[in-house]
């Protein structure tokens, strides 16, 4: 059990039939009153953000997260097969739980897969990915420092906004946590 005056940034904690992340903490001890701890805490399994306050004496269990490094092999009638890296267990994943993972998803990427209680919660995706453009506008010589943009669609079928002198063939940089475009490389 954990005491909320112990909470840490990080820190998982099972809260309200879930498991939640510390995304941030404040220990207020107002003039008047008692004192209490200002959080603001993230469902890992939705990725909802919400902000609760609990009393300095409140006590609560850890939740013991499990990741492992799994690869990404196929995809066949809405189900994702990954295998561990360490173990060659094979393990099959829905869309929905993999929700928006699957814009950046691509066969043999590496991910981590949390566990919790034997269950998947989800899978980390590397902070971004290198994806070739399939489909865009083409580029009109000189649009380079309008900072004007457009649309591209990727090889997993996401689709990016771009700046104008991106082409078809290009291989883009795109951030995993916003969805932006962050070079061409």
């Amino acid at each position: 059990m954990i005491n909320s005056t112990d909470f840490r940034t990080g820190l998982t904690i099972e809260y309200d039939g879930g498991v939640w992340q510390i995304v941030d903490f404040q220990h207020v001890k107002p003039g008047k009153g008692a004192a209490f701890v200002r959080t603001k805490i993230k469902n890992v399994e939705t990725g909802a953000v919400i902000e609760r306050t609990f009393n300095p004496n409140e006590k609560m269990p850890a939740a013991h997260l499990e990741t492992h490094t799994m690869q990404y092999l196929y995809e066949a009638d809405g189900v994702y097969t990954f295998m561990n890296t360490e173990t060659y267990e094979q393990t099959e994943l829905t869309r929905e739980q993999l929700g928006d993972a699957l814009n950046y998803l691509m066969e043999n990427m590496e991910v981590a897969v949390q566990q919790f209680k034997e269950r998947i919660i989800g899978i980390q995706l590397p902070n971004s990915v290198s994806l070739k453009v399939i489909e865009c506008e083409p580029s009109v010589k000189g649009n380079t420092a309008t900072g004007a943009t457009k649309m591209a669609k990727v090889e997993t079928g996401y689709e990016v906004r771009v700046p104008l002198f991106i082409n078809e063939g290009d291989v883009l940089r795109i951030d995993t946590r916003t969805g932006n475009y962050i070079e061409r490389g």
